[in-house]
């Protein structure tokens, strides 16, 4: 007999987006709001001034791809049963996406390889250990007893600021679970990294504000309870030391604090990046001075006449 679906679950999976109007409105994402937060001058000239440069990379092109990989097998592990998502041929799944990813990225990157078939093969290969862990492993980390999926890519678009309603966040959420025993809410973000997350990289707010935003959201676009909304990471490790005295898994969870106190904090900052970067017609165009810091010389405008913050070097 077929899983009966809550009714906030339909709601949900109903919901229809609005629909931004590219000649009057503008939109936001995390990753915009991030730039930002790193240096103001590199946000106003990719975004305010056009000179987007589209950076190529193997990493990006690994993740879009197992990201897909584990989405497509939890909605069919969901949504008909975990006997028909084993039948799937991951590896193969997972190496069709990452060639169709990498042919994307390559032809935005003007027909220029930015990898070379070595790294491709051993990304390739990292991928498939990571997804054999996953297989093994998944009833650890997802359960279907009382357990249902909202979706995978869970679209997020509304008004962050109300006194800027031309400013429009968008945002899709990698996979969102709902318990129906406790009622709640669980947003999921997988992230790949080389070896795992330390602690540095644990409290780095631009990684948790990005959940701590989604949870916020999630709540305002759906009129859910806070407390009804539980966060985490999904990181699956590339890379793990062979010659560890004890089991390293390729997978680690973490939930960073999402309470009132840090959500109060994106939001303010979140805020005042909009109204620092916008007015209620369009962009602000007001000189935004370069925030010298650890990330110039990784920018794609290091060093380029369009940056003065060069100057120093």
């Amino acid at each position: 007999m077929a899983k009966k679906i809550p009714y906030i679950l339909l709601e949900i999976k109903n919901f229809k987006p609005i629909k931004i109007d590219y000649r009057f409105q503008k939109n936001v994402s995390y990753s915009q709001f991030l730039m930002y937060k790193q240096c103001p001058k590199k946000w106003s000239l990719q975004y305010r001034d056009g000179h987007k440069i589209d950076e190529q990379s193997i990493h990006f092109v690994f993740g879009t791809s197992l990201h897909e990989t584990v989405q497509h097998y939890l909605d069919v592990m969901y949504e008909k049963s975990i006997a028909e998502a084993d039948k799937i041929d991951l590896e193969e799944h997972f190496k069709t996406g990452l060639m169709r990813e990498y042919q994307s990225a390559y032809v935005k990157n003007q027909n220029i390889h930015f990898s070379s078939a070595i790294e491709l093969r051993e990304f390739y290969e990292d991928g498939i250990a990571i997804l054999d862990t996953f297989k093994k492993k998944k009833s650890k980390y997802f359960s279907k007893r009382g357990w249902h999926l909202v979706g995978c890519e869970v679209p997020i678009t509304l008004t962050p600021n109300k006194r800027y309603p031309n400013v429009i966040y968008q945002g899709h959420l990698d996979v969102v679970l709902y318990n129906e025993n406790t009622q709640s809410f669980k947003i999921i973000d997988i992230k790949t990294s080389t070896r795992g997350w330390n602690d540095k990289t644990k409290k780095d707010e631009g990684k948790q504000f990005q959940l701590v935003l989604y949870k916020k959201f999630f709540s305002e676009q759906f009129n859910i309870p806070l407390d009804k909304i539980n966060v985490e990471f999904f990181i699956v490790k590339r890379k793990i030391w062979e010659e560890s005295d004890f089991p390293i898994s390729r997978i680690q969870t973490y939930s960073p604090p999402s309470g009132k106190i840090k959500i109060n904090k994106v939001d303010k900052e979140l805020n005042e990046f909009i109204e620092s970067a916008f007015t209620k017609e369009g962009y602000s165009q007001k000189d935004h001075l370069p925030k010298l810091n650890d990330y110039c010389e990784f920018c794609s405008f290091y060093k380029t006449h369009l940056c003065s913050a060069t100057s120093k070097y």
